[in-house]
């Protein structure tokens, strides 16, 4: 040919370029707001970047990540749950009184929270799927049916609203151990929670970027008609979605319960709201298909740095409110932002 051909780029290049993989990855909003928190209260607060004051926050980050890693999931589904924060004191309240109750090893009564805190997620995933209600409606029935039974049972039971203590039951050490141990490393101690919420996070990543059912999560997500029409077993992947946050509530719960050795039955209310909100901060979209577990973590550390670093810097954490609301505000802007340009380089 006596002319040049002019070739469109290879499609393949595209797709592998370094800074479109950047900007298509849904924490970077959160990575970006993390530095920026992190460098904010490393300057306004004394001794914010000591190895005690990272382990504090490390602390309040993982009691927030250990549920918004599932709840990111069950967002980039395209669902959310209201009921999240008090089935974590339903968990704690049902392994207490259990045990209490019955005189059982105290495993006796983890065991018997698990599967009932599962059967409650499970419950909201059936209903959810078979009534075709929003979440929003089945979610906030199961979250005042909890929040009635866990103060009226604890009455009926204990004739107060909290439990009685089980620190001298057989079991309640080794519980203690795997739910609410401090590790010391380098002469810092860390809560065994910060371990379980990197092994949910890394778990919960592997399932969305390496297995099926992480495809049918995004599929779900983002077109749930569609996803049905190519076989995806909607159903089936909702309710395990919701089974996920029960267990997650159930590990926070244990932590609660041995953590204290006793529960008071009104706790949990309002958490649903930051466990969402650490999801929605680390760049999942309230509509779904879009998200990370990755980032869920780093909205949660965000609200661990903010929660502290306010302590630190000695501000009156009646602020606490305003400033968790400007950054969720400014890290969905962001997020939005790094996904239309994202789109843009596509």
């Amino acid at each position: 040919m006596s002319a040049a051909v002019e070739q469109a780029p290879d499609e393949r290049i595209l797709q592998t370029s370094p800074l479109r993989r950047l900007l298509s990855r849904p924490e970077l909003g959160s990575v970006v707001g993390a530095l920026a928190v992190l460098l904010f209260f490393a300057v306004a607060a004394d001794g914010f970047l000591r190895a005690s004051s990272i382990s504090t926050v490390l602390y309040a980050s993982s009691t927030i990540g250990i549920m918004a890693v599932p709840v990111a999931l069950l967002m980039i589904g395209g669902e959310f749950d209201l009921s999240a924060g008090v089935l974590v004191t339903s968990s704690a309240l049902i392994s207490s009184m259990f045990s209490y109750q019955m005189t059982a090893n105290t495993w006796v009564g983890v065991g018997v929270s698990l599967l009932v805190t599962l059967a409650v997620g499970a419950f909201n995933g059936f209903v959810l799927t078979r009534t075709k209600l929003p979440s929003f409606i089945v979610t906030l029935g199961t979250f005042l049916m909890l929040t009635g039974m866990n103060l009226g049972f604890t009455k009926l039971v204990d004739g107060t609203v909290s439990t009685k203590t089980i620190a001298d039951m057989e079991g309640f050490r080794s519980a203690r151990a795997v739910f609410a141990s401090t590790l010391t490393v380098g002469g810092v101690d860390f809560k065994i929670t910060i371990i379980w919420w990197l092994a949910l996070v890394a778990i919960a990543s592997w399932i969305l970027l390496r297995t099926r059912a992480g495809n049918w999560i995004f599929a779900v997500g983002g077109n749930p008609d569609a996803a049905r029409a190519v076989g995806v077993p909607v159903a089936r992947t909702k309710i395990g979605l919701y089974t996920g946050v029960a267990f997650g509530a159930w590990i926070s719960g244990q932590h609660l319960l041995f953590s204290f050795d006793a529960v008071q039955s009104g706790e949990g209310v309002g958490n649903e709201l930051i466990y969402i909100i650490a999801a929605v901060i680390g760049g999942c979209l309230i509509t779904g298909g879009y998200g990370s577990a990755v980032g869920s973590a780093v909205g949660a550390l965000i609200f661990g740095m903010t929660s502290k670093g306010i302590v630190f810097a000695e501000w009156n954490p009646d602020w606490f409110k305003f400033f968790l609301g400007a950054m969720l505000l400014l890290a969905t802007l962001l997020n939005t932002w790094v996904r239309k340009r994202a789109e843009a380089t596509a």
